[in-house]
């Protein structure tokens, strides 16, 4: 694992030295294993791109430079440059939130700088021949900021009154809740209709596909 970058130019000069690189290449620096494909190994690329750029947060819930202020997401695109998947932010808490607002929530901490490591995602491309792609440093603008926000604010309302059940994929123009647990057998507590506690399984907040797909359009024009 490098050490963390000192600064934002530093951090962003390693990532501009990965451009072109394959995951292979970046792997066999650090004596890592590619796995032959990612189905089991969901966050193998992720954790991949951390040793290589020097991130320290691992899976803990603050920015993976928080030093820099700086949180890293990489995202897997077509040969169209659209991302294939939504973006995992963080769990949503779905018990004590009385009170919680967006400025407090760790979507927004989270949200506040990215960088963005595109990375060819095409199954039909083996894991170590994929290569990285440039990458953007972004913050939302203030219309990605509101709608973020409002998506937020609307989400923990159903959860808060009870109806984390009634939340689909559909729900938010650009943020969504979604089931996060190995399988369906995992459970946590969660606020019931009726104000008291019961199971759900967990659930995590991702960003919706045409969301990073902008972003990446706007960085690369």
């Amino acid at each position: 694992m490098n050490t963390p970058p000192n600064s934002i130019d530093e951090l962003m000069q390693r990532a501009n030295d990965m451009a072109g690189v394959s995951l292979g290449d970046i792997a066999k620096d650090h004596g890592v294993n590619v796995p032959e494909n990612l189905r089991r190994d969901k966050g193998w690329v992720g954790q991949l791109i951390e040793m290589e750029l020097g991130a320290t947060a691992g899976s803990k819930p603050q920015q993976d430079f928080l030093h820099l202020g700086i949180e890293l997401k990489t995202i897997p695109i077509d040969k169209q440059g659209k991302p294939i998947e939504t973006t995992y932010v963080t769990v949503a808490p779905l018990t004590n939130i009385q009170g919680l607002t967006w400025e407090d929530s760790v979507v927004y901490h989270k949200l506040q700088q990215v960088l963005w490591i595109p990375i060819q995602g095409e199954r039909s491309i083996p894991v170590a021949e994929r290569k990285i792609g440039s990458p953007v440093l972004w913050q939302p603008n203030q219309q990605q900021y509101s709608q973020l926000k409002q998506d937020w604010e609307e989400i923990m309302e159903l959860i808060a009154i009870g109806k984390v059940e009634q939340i689909t994929a559909r729900h938010g123009e650009v943020l969504q809740l979604r089931p996060k647990a190995a399988n369906s057998q995992v459970l946590t507590e969660s606020i019931a209709e009726n104000g008291l506690i019961k199971l759900s399984n967990p659930r995590g907040f991702y960003l919706k596909i045409n969301f990073t797909h902008q972003i990446l359009t706007n960085a690369f024009g």
